[in-house]
């Protein structure tokens, strides 16, 4: 069963999804239609990555939150394990796409090391929550033993 915290930043995360869509149709129409765009092989790769990175880490939020509340962790790291994974899902395409905001960049700004962060925050999250889920089973294998 999950949280009340859970269940509302699910659906919040599940609000913020149609923008990744809406990310991808725009991405579609300036590969079809804007030569700068399609000029720009980093820009390209950049925004391909941003928009990838937002849809895995959005559904990888998703499913984390299933998981948290069942988790043996304090109060904190609970909060720590449900909100590093989205916050990465913010961070790292947010990196990608305004390092290179400029049609004719040719390398991305000092937006880029948000990626650092957003990765940083990822790897928090998902340590967090996997010692959590282990150490939950190693409490029903001890309470089996019993």
């Amino acid at each position: 069963i999950m949280s009340h915290a859970s269940r509302r930043l699910a659906g919040l995360l599940l609000l913020v999804l149609p923008t990744v869509v809406f990310g991808g149709t725009s991405l579609l129409t300036m590969l079809i239609a804007d030569p700068a765009y399609q000029a720009n092989p980093l820009r390209q790769d950049l925004w391909r990555a941003g928009h990838a990175h937002a849809g895995v880490l959005l559904l990888l939020s998703l499913i984390a939150l299933r998981y948290v509340d069942d988790a043996v962790l304090g109060p904190r790291a609970r909060g720590v394990a449900r909100h590093a994974i989205p916050a990465a899902a913010i961070l790292l395409p947010v990196a990608f796409f305004l390092s290179v905001l400029s049609p004719d960049a040719t390398q991305p700004n000092a937006l880029i090391y948000l990626a650092y962060v957003g990765a940083v925050s990822l790897t928090v999250g998902v340590l967090t929550l996997g010692i959590g889920l282990l150490r939950t089973g190693s409490r029903v294998a001890a309470r089996s033993r019993v």
